[in-house]
């Protein structure tokens, strides 16, 4: 394709040497004349496809890309080829008039546009997230405060619950009970002595109370036992 690279119309050109001395391309881009075609730079900058360094390695091209950059570069002659190598202008609007590099351009573009855009979209939204924040501070420092003391109260209330309903609290309850009866047992039989009350009436309560003192005795002696067992 470019066997015209090492004709006698090459001869006729300036050494290879100068103008490779002179070029700001790496030795990539203006070394042997032998070289088949001259490289291209594959990375992008923020302003489009940059320009290679000479400290900067190239990066891979694919067969599908080389295939393209070979067929921009075949029809061109001598001396446009080697004015790519030297003029620093001219082979960046070479660059740029390649296929792959407009469409990373344009995806860049694209990509630049939405960002611009959601920018746009969180500033203007930010009137309401300063309202929302305080909103949520208001929240804090009065319902939570409500709320937490609620909580706190339920809590409260919960342990003596919890407290009343234990087992010791229980036996000692069922025990005062008992102690109850017993006190009104006594009281009624005092009241027989004393001619206070008939005995109809004594045999009756009488009877009830031992009935209800004994029901929570033997309630008690299983709570224990079981308790301590």
């Amino acid at each position: 394709m470019f066997k015209f690279w090492g004709s006698q119309e090459q001869q006729a050109q300036p050494p290879p040497q100068e103008v490779s001395s002179q070029s700001w391309y790496p030795p990539s881009l203006g070394g042997s004349p032998n070289s088949s075609r001259p490289s291209t730079p594959g990375s992008c900058s923020s302003s489009g496809y940059a320009l290679q360094r000479p400290t900067e390695s190239p990066s891979p091209v694919s067969p599908a890309e080389a295939a393209g950059i070979i067929a921009h570069l075949k029809d061109k002659s001598v001396d446009e080829l080697r004015k790519l190598l030297s003029d620093k202008d001219a082979y960046h609007q070479f660059l740029l008039s390649l296929d792959q590099v407009k469409i990373q351009n344009n995806i860049r573009d694209e990509l630049r546009k939405e960002t611009l855009q959601l920018a746009r979209e969180n500033l203007e939204k930010e009137p309401q997230i300063t309202e929302l924040q305080n909103q949520c501070r208001i929240i804090r420092t009065t319902e939570l405060a409500a709320a937490q003391e609620k909580l706190n109260e339920l809590e409260r209330q919960k342990e003596e619950i919890l407290r009343a309903y234990s087992p010791a609290s229980l036996l000692q309850r069922l025990q005062e009970a008992m102690n109850q009866t017993e006190a009104e047992s006594e009281t009624l039989h005092q009241q027989l002595l004393d001619r206070e009350t008939d005995l109809g009436t004594f045999v009756q309560k009488y009877k009830r109370l031992r009935t209800t003192y004994h029901r929570r005795a033997l309630i008690h002696l299983a709570a224990k036992t079981s308790s301590t067992g």
